[in-house]
């Protein structure tokens, strides 16, 4: 059982890291007023976000697995952590193809980010409070 307890207490702090990652993403795009060091941050940020987002998806599985039982809230999980992962990836490739001529372009993006990040931190309560309430 303690193994068991060690997989939920991984799961539930790794989407603390998670929401942090999100959290500091979407300041670095409200509080960055130069593109280049915006680009540099999320670049870097990037491959963090979606090892977090994987370790969730995989402690979450063998919590989801151990318990036996297919929940409403297990199904929810599912779509949700897809739907992160693939809304990062469309912000990553429409982030990387912005040149540093482009500045309509940039502050394009700077909304398209707030955007998503406000979209993302959304889905990710709103998985919790579902949770919590099945």
């Amino acid at each position: 059982m303690e193994i068991m307890q060690d997989a939920i207490t991984t799961h539930i702090y790794t989407i603390y890291i998670f929401l942090a990652i999100m959290l500091f993403n979407l300041y670095s795009v409200v509080s960055s007023k130069n593109f280049i060091s915006l680009a540099k941050k999320l670049k870097f940020m990037t491959p963090v976000y979606h090892l977090s987002n994987a370790i969730v998806i995989y402690t979450g599985t063998i919590v989801a697995f151990y318990a036996q039982h297919f929940s409403l809230t297990i199904a929810l999980m599912i779509p949700a952590s897809i739907f992160l992962l693939v809304i990062e990836i469309k912000r990553y490739k429409k982030q990387r193809v912005i040149k540093v001529g482009d500045v309509k372009l940039q502050e394009e993006f700077y909304v398209y980010a707030k955007k998503i990040y406000i979209i993302e931190i959304a889905v990710l309560a709103m998985v919790y409070i579902i949770s919590k309430v099945f």
